[in-house]
């Protein structure tokens, strides 16, 4: 099930808001999330949330990985290998 969250910073309720009310608030809004995405329960939306973020920093080292392959090919690998000194005769 593709999410498609934004990602959004605001400042949550008033400075002056006990945790007890920041916790209602933070229930308020997973349970609009839940409800917006069709999943059943709170548990469900958040493993989904974290699952598409995991998916989205693999994507980012695999993209890194690929550059740094690809930028392999220009590069000289037995003049690297003899300047390490790990090529032995």
């Amino acid at each position: 099930m593709p999410m498609f969250v934004k990602e959004r910073f605001e400042i949550m309720g008033s400075p002056d808001m006990t945790s007890v009310s920041v916790s209602f608030e933070v229930r308020r809004r997973l349970n609009s999330l839940r409800a917006m995405e069709g999943v059943k329960s709170i548990d469900d939306l958040l493993k989904s949330v974290l699952k598409e973020y995991r998916l989205n920093r693999l994507k980012v080292e695999h993209d890194a990985l690929r550059i740094r392959i690809s930028n392999l090919n220009e590069e000289d690998i037995d003049a690297t290998i003899s300047a390490l000194g790990l090529l032995r005769d």
